[in-house]
């Protein structure tokens, strides 16, 4: 039996979806529908992972360090216990090494190579999508995120919801393997305005940091990771070039869906 967890978020569901309608499939969430297993990274009773062969876990990210460290120990802790054979964690890009981000990432990576269960780390570029999110058009048509001249290895999310389904549901032949996962397109601030009809004018990290905290809509972790990715953009880190190889189109067995396509459905909703 293959379970997934992390099923609600936005790559969960795109996994979930692929995989609705078979009977060796089960899905663990927090609040599970009819059919599915309660599974609550904060609630070691729910940790029950008996009669399952393979775990997805797709990262819990959105909390402190910490908090993403303990409940993924919890989690590989639990699926040891219960004798589960393999374990197929969704990581970040070894480009991301710069993201504040990346330190709870890593440290799963080396909690998993230290686990009794065979493994398998899908290291994740970044979503087209969230590029959507940080670097969406104004009012005017202006994109004013502070990328700089820097690009980005976006990965559309469907591709990776298909890769991590493919290792998942065939996991023998990806034991001890770490898969870089990032975009062949590189996009950048020009780049997606023009797409858009659109001017870019990049604004300053300050000021963008000012206007994050002003909206209140972050939680307090949030505004660092989300200032350390423009960062890390402008720098020209995240452009694919310092990753040793790309898996995506080997693992995919065809050729990544354009990044910029999958920006501009994501910013026109």
């Amino acid at each position: 039996m293959l379970m997934i967890t992390g099923a609600t978020g936005a790559l969960g569901k795109l996994v979930t979806a692929r995989l609705t309608g078979r009977d060796d499939v089960v899905i663990g969430t927090r609040r599970p529908a009819p059919g599915e297993r309660r599974v609550d990274f904060d609630d070691p009773a729910s940790l029950d992972f008996t009669g399952v062969d393979t775990l997805l876990l797709i990262s819990a990210g959105a909390a402190e360090d910490d908090v993403v460290t303990a409940r993924h120990d919890a989690a590989i802790s639990a699926a040891e216990k219960a004798g589960v054979r393999h374990l197929v964690y969704t990581s970040l890009s070894g480009d991301g090494d710069h993201l504040t981000y990346a330190p709870a990432h890593r440290w799963t990576e080396r909690r998993l190579r230290a686990s009794s269960s065979a493994w398998t780390v899908l290291r994740n570029g970044l979503y087209a999508e969230f590029l959507a999110a940080i670097a969406a058009p104004g009012p005017d048509g202006t994109i004013a995120a502070p990328l700089g001249a820097g690009r980005l290895a976006a990965v559309a999310r469907e591709d990776l919801a298909e890769v991590a389904v493919r290792v998942a549901t065939a996991p023998a032949a990806h034991a001890g393997r770490t898969y870089e996962l990032v975009g062949e397109e590189t996009l950048g601030g020009a780049d997606l305005a023009a797409a858009l009809g659109g001017s870019y004018e990049p604004g300053s990290l300050a000021a963008t940091r000012a206007a994050l905290i002003e909206a209140g809509q972050a939680l307090p972790f949030q505004v660092p990771m989300l200032m350390s990715t423009y960062s890390a953009i402008a720098g020209g880190f995240l452009d694919g070039t310092s990753v040793a190889r790309n898996d995506l189109r080997t693992l995919l067995g065809r050729a990544p869906r354009p990044a910029i396509e999958a920006y501009l459905r994501a910013v026109r909703g």
